[in-house]
């Protein structure tokens, strides 16, 4: 079993209006010694936006920014701003989030050269229906039951005047391109996909109706053991080692106190990362201590962020989605446990 260590809460909700419900599921992006933190901030009425604060060494915080970086502008977030991730895409800084309108949960993109100022993408999945979704996905052989579990939502097409879409949310960049293609992770419950193009001009509706035409084919890592049997998701960026694509992501359960998310690990082909080398049989950790079994969602570690100091790997997650709480694990002994299974 591989050593973790907690290492406790590294910010908590303050009095300011756009993040006095809580503060979660950071992005992360290291340059040095310095960890910029781009977090899901909340609202009364569960509006999200995105604050930002800059750590110095793995846990020190020296700067915290008291009002938003970024809020929602468009129609299809305008109940928020969530769950953002962030890499450097060659000289670019991508920052994927899940854009929420009230009724939809669907991952959207913005860009930036210099951290303080991003340009909206927009949306970069599709919005379709779940019953347009299964005739595609089913075409070519029966689909996974869960998928049907978990995105039917009562087959509703309508609500409060807008149209139900399927959910396609976690949206994660690899921080490199691999044979001159973008590569991103994205989770329609309860697997995660995988993502290639050449630009991200391609992804249009047309093409996402081939992708889900051709689902199988795309399905990265699928549920397998019990600490992830409900479902999964992508968490933080995969990181590249000579091992492979080091991916932290998420694996939920359900139990008799309802779901309980943990942290798990797997790696990745470099060249392919449709093919999984190696992954934990078991959580690399779980909500045990006050702080990740009481929050707003109760018994929750949501990983969405690395950074490494030395030989440490930090991972910096969503705690019962209230607060944001750093653990540590030995990179080369987490690697090495990874080789054994």
């Amino acid at each position: 079993m591989i050593t973790v260590v907690k290492r406790g809460i590294v910010l908590s909700r303050t009095q300011n209006g756009f993040e006095c419900e809580g503060v979660l599921n950071p992005a992360i992006l290291q340059i040095g010694n310095t960890v910029h933190l781009f977090y899901r901030a909340v609202a009364k009425g569960n509006y999200s936006t995105i604050g930002y604060c800059r750590l110095e060494g793995p846990l020190t915080l020296v700067e915290r920014l008291d009002e938003p970086l970024l809020y929602p502008q468009r129609d299809f977030e305008s109940q928020g701003m969530e769950d953002p991730r962030i890499v450097k895409l060659d000289d670019t800084y991508f920052l994927s989030y899940t854009a929420f309108d009230g009724i939809n949960a669907l991952g959207a993109l913005a860009t930036s050269t210099n951290l303080k100022h991003f340009l909206k993408v927009g949306l970069i999945v599709p919005t379709i229906q779940y019953n347009k979704f299964k005739r595609f996905a089913e075409s070519k052989q029966p689909l996974n039951e869960k998928y049907i579990r978990y995105n039917k939502r009562d087959n509703i097409l309508t609500k409060r005047n807008k149209l139900v879409f399927l959910w396609i949310k976690n949206v994660v960049f690899f921080p490199r391109k691999i044979g001159n293609e973008i590569y991103f992770l994205i989770r329609i419950k309860p697997d995660i996909q995988l993502v290639k193009v050449a630009d991200l001009s391609v992804l249009t509706q047309s093409f996402w109706e081939h992708y889900l035409y051709h689902l199988s084919d795309n399905i990265a890592i699928s549920p397998v053991y019990a600490h992830e049997v409900s479902y999964i998701g992508a968490g933080c960026p995969p990181i590249e080692t000579e091992k492979g694509w080091l991916v932290i992501y998420h694996g939920v359960f359900d139990s008799p106190n309802g779901y309980i998310y943990t942290a798990c690990a797997a790696l990745l082909d470099l060249d392919n990362p449709l093919q999984v080398i190696a992954r934990l049989a078991y959580p690399l950790f779980v909500p045990e201590l006050d702080y990740e079994l009481t929050g707003h969602v109760n018994n929750v570690c949501f990983p969405t962020g690395t950074s490494i100091f030395e030989d440490t790997l930090y991972i910096y997650y969503g705690a019962a989605d209230n607060q944001i709480a750093c653990a540590s694990v030995s990179l080369n002994d987490l690697l090495d446990e990874l080789s054994l299974t």
